[in-house]
């Protein structure tokens, strides 16, 4: 078994932050008429965006994909070795092509450029080599040269990754605000899990699963335990004659009240309710929900539609769906 070299952890890892992020920040000189170029390309194409690598460069251009789907730019991610035996098919006569490469002369990219080319579309390098042989031949230049990489022998894709990475979200966000691509946008694509639930689930989505508890104000002490309990969420609305919100009565007012002494055979709701309870909106999102109950330091919050009451959302109710 080979030996262990001893190392000091911390400043390789250090090091390697640091020349990855110097890389990154060295990419602003890069950013010019080309790039610009490139996103007006991509934001008024009438196809898709067709992305292409080999190696370490063709995972980045798998995550940039994933990213441009997901923010409203339609993308493919086309394997620049299956491209030669048959996946050039998936190019469509108005797709652009992106190529990402170190390089820009592995002998995969070259044989794919002139096929490409011959389709007449546009083709947009991610290269590391501005002399390089996919240099020459696209129509326009996302540089990502980089002094070193991080790898100790100045091999491994390392640096080099991390810059075609953040070039990627550099084009992404552009185009992200060229389409004015909004949260509500995001949640239509992001249906599912825990992000989508924010951008999307309402408060009465989840108010509407339980009972509306609610008492009068002239309600008796008696009515008001009966209330919260069926309601099984510890509270209960209190309402005026007219059917308009008064206050509200939790448990813990009843145990307050307890501990005062007053007698509870002539209390009323109006007696040992709070008056100005705090309310939120129906169509708000169930996010907002757990921001002013944290903001509060509550556990639920009555729910209006406009100004009438209408239910209970409860911490329980967004801690069950994932929201926190």
């Amino acid at each position: 078994m080979k030996n262990r070299t001893v190392i000091n952890i911390a400043e390789v890892a250090k090091r390697t932050l640091s020349l990855e992020a110097t890389a990154i920040s060295d990419l602003k000189q890069y950013i010019n008429g080309d790039f610009e170029k490139a996103v007006e390309w991509i934001a008024e194409c009438a196809g898709r965006l067709v992305i292409s690598g080999i190696g370490k460069s063709a995972i980045i251009g798998q995550k940039i994909v994933a990213t441009l789907n997901s923010t409203g730019t339609p993308a493919i991610f086309m394997h620049a070795a299956d491209a030669i035996h048959g996946d050039l098919g998936m190019i469509q006569h108005d797709d652009i092509i992106l190529c990402i490469s170190k390089s820009g002369n592995s002998p995969e990219i070259k044989v794919l450029v002139p096929l490409v080319k011959n389709f007449g579309n546009r083709l947009i390098a991610m290269v590391g080599n501005t002399e390089s042989f996919l240099a020459r031949e696209a129509h326009l230049i996302l540089n990502t040269s980089v002094d070193q990489e991080a790898c100790p022998n100045n091999l491994a894709p390392t640096t080099s990754t991390t810059a075609q990475l953040a070039m990627g979200d550099a084009l992404a966000v552009c185009l992200i605000e060229w389409h004015g691509f909004s949260a509500a946008d995001f949640a239509k694509v992001h249906p599912g899990g825990t992000l989508g639930k924010k951008l999307y689930l309402k408060v009465g989505d989840l108010s509407r699963l339980h009972q509306a508890p609610q008492v009068t104000k002239q309600s008796a002490l008696k009515e008001v335990i009966v209330a919260i309990s069926s309601g099984m969420l510890g509270v209960t609305a209190v309402l005026d004659a007219e059917g308009s919100l008064s206050g509200i009565i939790t448990d813990g007012d009843l145990r307050r009240m307890l501990e005062k002494g007053i007698p509870g055979e002539s209390v009323t709701a109006e007696v040992i309710m709070s008056t100005h309870p705090k309310t939120i909106q129906e169509d708000e999102l169930a996010v907002n929900a757990l921001e002013m109950m944290r903001q509060h330091d509550i556990t639920q919050l009555l729910v209006l539609k406009d100004k009438r009451y209408i239910g209970i959302i409860h911490l329980h109710d967004l801690i069950r769906e994932g929201i926190i």
